[in-house]
């Protein structure tokens, strides 16, 4: 009998024990479904852009499954943006602020996790110099007692996570810390796309500037011509006005180019880490940088798992989930384990002597009554906050769907932009070195020239803007798609396999 009733006593606890430890009220978090989609446009890529001869705007092919390397930036060619990159890692203030709220986050996660698992412990030591009446004992006629009361004790408490509060409140922090993890993610990622962008943009700046400079020194010279043959009777004054106001009007778009190369030059500096006036950016220019030939096209169900942002929201949605089980929890029994062992004396040198010592153990249970609704408001507004982050969580999906469909189309487009300027471009240069040699010969009127000049200028500067605008869309795939952090170390530098 007695085997029995220990069986059955040990049966009890381990119910008990299984119930505190395995009790935990829900919702579990599942991850997000991803989305069934095959296509990220409806209309079908091709296998490879179109190319522009004599313009370095060779094909690229869209190539399925191509994993990105976690040095993206490389695959321009370009060691000064290598070098630029690698210092603005190093130096960025916003990737420091990202470490430290990443490091905040683990720390918050260390503090509450020490009270969860293990019980609370504290030392204590007191000295009180007291005074007490016979009254205080029911002899109204004793004598006043004064005495010094030294303790010394150990507190310990415990609450028992029955129904799982607590853990959920630990899920929440740890998904906090993954959310902060992969917000580094996305200011790197960020970080390295702007730079790359803000290259591009210096470089066809630079080129403008080149090209702006260069149809300056043709009209100055056609200015030339103009005027000698006016001397001669060739060509009137209002031939001169008009090709010197041309060339007044083609002078006054370089300050404004300068202005914004000027001002992307100090953004590059300043993403670098370092004060625009220190210097040590390096120039870029389009024929230093190489477009990427092969591009990456990733199966669209593998995005929601390679776009930090959308990691980052569904970590949003992962704590927002657990914060219901958090304040599902508290409508739940509370039950605090307590207990001290010390020692009382008159003296100090007493303490810790046979007779000083005392102890008390306790248990207390707390279980909500009557809060006037505010326990099951607060649970509706958890269900609220995670119905929220659930839409949100939906609203990134969409716009990085949004912004891969965007960027392959660009692509397509781009190349077919720039064959089309490389076209128009040829077509005006020839067309104005034949109008020139007639301008010379007197076959032609001056408006002739003129209408020439002009398409030539818009054409040659239409084929920069082309030029460019391939590198920036290339640029961005690369950051649509999540930029290849899955393939960088701890430190950032894996070798390329």
């Amino acid at each position: 009998m007695r085997i029995f009733f220990r069986r059955r006593k040990a049966l009890v606890l381990a119910s008990v024990g299984t119930l505190i430890a395995g009790c935990a009220v829900g919702p579990d978090f599942r991850t997000p479904d991803a989305p069934i989609v095959k296509e990220y446009t409806t209309e079908r890529l091709p296998s490879e852009t179109v190319s522009a001869p004599g313009t370095g705007g060779a094909a690229q092919r869209f190539v399925a499954d191509l994993d990105i390397p976690g040095q993206w930036w490389t695959l321009f060619r370009s060691e000064a943006l290598d070098r630029l990159i690698r210092k603005a890692l190093h130096d960025s203030p916003t990737i420091a602020a990202a470490k430290a709220r990443l490091r905040e986050a683990e720390e918050n996660l260390r503090v509450r996790g020490g009270t969860v698992y293990f019980p609370s412990v504290d030392g204590d030591f007191s000295t009180v110099r007291q005074k007490t009446t016979g009254a205080s004992f029911g002899q109204p006629k004793a004598e006043a007692n004064t005495f010094t009361l030294f303790n010394a004790s150990v507190n310990v408490s415990y609450t028992l996570d029955i129904f799982g509060g607590n853990r959920r409140e630990l899920e929440a922090l740890r998904a906090q810390v993954d959310y902060q993890r992969f917000q580094l993610e996305a200011a790197h990622l960020a970080l390295t796309s702007n730079i790359v962008t803000s290259a591009v943009m210096e470089a066809a700046l630079r080129a403008q500037v080149q090209v702006t400079k260069e149809i300056v020194e043709m009209l100055r010279k056609q200015l030339d011509l103009v005027r000698a043959k006016f001397e001669l009777g060739g060509a009137s004054r209002p031939d001169v006005l008009e090709q010197r106001t041309l060339l007044a009007q083609t002078l006054a778009t370089l300050p404004p180019l300068e202005k914004e190369l000027a001002k992307t030059r100090h953004q590059l500096a300043v993403y670098a880490g370092s004060f625009p006036g220190e210097g040590g950016i390096p120039q870029f220019r389009l024929e230093d940088l190489e477009l990427p030939v092969d591009i990456p096209v990733s199966v669209p169900s593998e995005l929601v798992r390679r776009r930090p942002d959308i990691r980052a929201s569904e970590e949003l949605l992962h704590a927002a989930c657990a914060q219901v089980g958090v304040a599902t929890a508290n409508l739940y029994p509370k039950i605090t384990l307590t207990g001290s062992l010390g020692s009382n004396a008159v003296k100090i040198e007493d303490l810790f002597t046979t007779g000083s010592s005392v102890w008390g153990l306790g248990a207390g249970l707390l279980q909500p009554l009557f809060h006037g609704g505010e326990l099951t408001a607060k649970r509706s507004a958890a269900i609220a906050a995670h119905d929220q982050s659930l839409a949100l969580y939906r609203e990134t999906v969409l716009s990085s769907f949004r912004e891969v469909a965007d960027t392959l189309r660009s692509l397509d487009l781009d190349a077919q932009t720039l064959r089309a300027q490389a076209d128009a471009e040829a077509s005006a240069r020839e067309t104005l070195s034949s109008v020139e040699n007639q301008f010379r010969l007197g076959s032609v009127n001056y408006l002739s020239l003129l209408v020439a000049q002009r398409q030539y200028q818009v054409a040659h500067m239409s084929l920069v803007r082309a030029q460019a605008a391939r590198f920036a869309d290339t640029a961005a795939l690369f950051q649509a798609l999540g930029g290849g952090w899955w393939n960088r170390d701890a430190s950032g530098e894996k070798a390329q396999e």
